[in-house]
């Protein structure tokens, strides 16, 4: 039952982190204009990139149920940077951040 779960949370945490992501490169879904802060990351060059290549692999990883705990770690370094983000500077969406970080704690933990 409880790896029936784990593997619940793990494809939902893969599919969430895929998804969102793809969204950086693909642009499919509606976002509200960037502030100031990802104005920057995404002028850099390549910091939104690799922001989201490194959101791109940690779902495809959990998806594929390959090196768990790189995707996880990959995962828990974003989700702690997205609530940060959200607590800060845009409360927008903290909903999404806090589930994403609390799949990745109790996935951690498992």
């Amino acid at each position: 039952m409880k790896s029936k779960l784990m593997l619940v949370l793990r494809i939902l945490l893969g599919l969430l982190f895929s998804v969102i992501s793809l969204n950086n490169f693909f642009y499919f879904l509606p976002t509200p204009p960037p502030d100031a802060f990802i104005e920057a990351l995404i002028n850099t060059g390549y910091m939104w990139p690799l922001v989201g290549f490194t959101e791109v692999a940690a779902g495809i990883l959990l998806l594929a149920n390959k090196w768990k705990g790189l995707a996880l770690i990959f995962a828990a370094i974003i989700s702690v940077n997205i609530v940060l983000y959200r607590i800060i500077l845009d409360s927008n969406g903290i909903e999404v951040a806090l589930f994403a970080a609390t799949l990745n704690v109790l996935l951690m933990f498992y």
